[in-house]
């Protein structure tokens, strides 16, 4: 059943590719119409990149996750999952990370063109590429116990209420750590607590959104 329940994510990621490229779509269109509203001013454009590289990351795992359980609600796959000899949290844990292939993988692949685009030099690309990695599960993870929490409510305002507040650590430790490699510093602090935001994330996360799941369900 684990196995069946990752294959049906990508299934659905290539029947709905619309879905699964939105949030590529929003993170180019979000990061390549700042640099031509602010002008060539490389120097400005590299002081700003970090922050608008992670803050369009950030909204591109919101609004590919805001929908994260809304078909499985509706087709009965939650009751499934509830009856299930699985744990619930293992399977939201991996629908979660079946998600983050789908949505973030390409978000990831353009990255570097983002990068380029902002002047940033092949190291310090390498430490956002590293920040995002370690990052956005976490993301993920926070925008999947929103959507738990608003499953059955239309619109994505409340999601964000609940996911940005909490996605605040991950935005600072992300950025701080393009910074860091962008200034010559050493950006490793930085990436440990990112890495150690997500032991924290796996550990706690997937059983957050199970419970708030079932009381959804109830």
């Amino acid at each position: 059943m684990l196995i069946a329940v990752v294959a049906r994510e990508l299934c659905l990621a290539i029947r709905r590719p619309a879905d699964a490229l939105s949030g590529l779509i929003f993170f180019i269109m979000v990061g390549s119409l700042l640099p031509l509203a602010l002008g060539p001013d490389s120097i400005l454009l590299r002081q700003i990149a970090p922050g608008v590289i992670w803050i369009a990351a950030l909204l591109a795992v919101l609004l590919s996750q805001h929908r994260l359980f809304e078909s499985d609600h509706a087709d009965g796959t939650l009751e499934q999952w509830m009856l299930a000899a699985a744990p619930l949290p293992l399977l939201v844990g991996l629908k979660t990370a079946a998600q983050w292939l789908v949505g973030v993988g390409p978000v990831l692949l353009a990255t570097p063109l983002l990068g380029w685009q902002y002047g940033m030099d092949t190291e310090v690309i390498v430490v956002l590429l590293l920040s995002l990695v370690l990052g956005t599960p976490s993301l993920c993870l926070l925008a999947a116990f929103g959507a738990a929490l608003t499953l059955g409510v239309r619109g994505q305002l409340l999601l964000a209420l609940i996911a940005l507040p909490l996605s605040i650590p991950v935005l600072i430790f992300g950025s701080h750590a393009v910074v860091q490699a962008s200034l010559g510093l050493p950006a490793a602090p930085s990436l440990n607590l990112l890495g150690a935001f997500l032991c924290l994330a796996v550990l706690i996360g997937p059983w957050a959104v199970a419970a708030a799941l079932r009381l959804a369900l109830e």
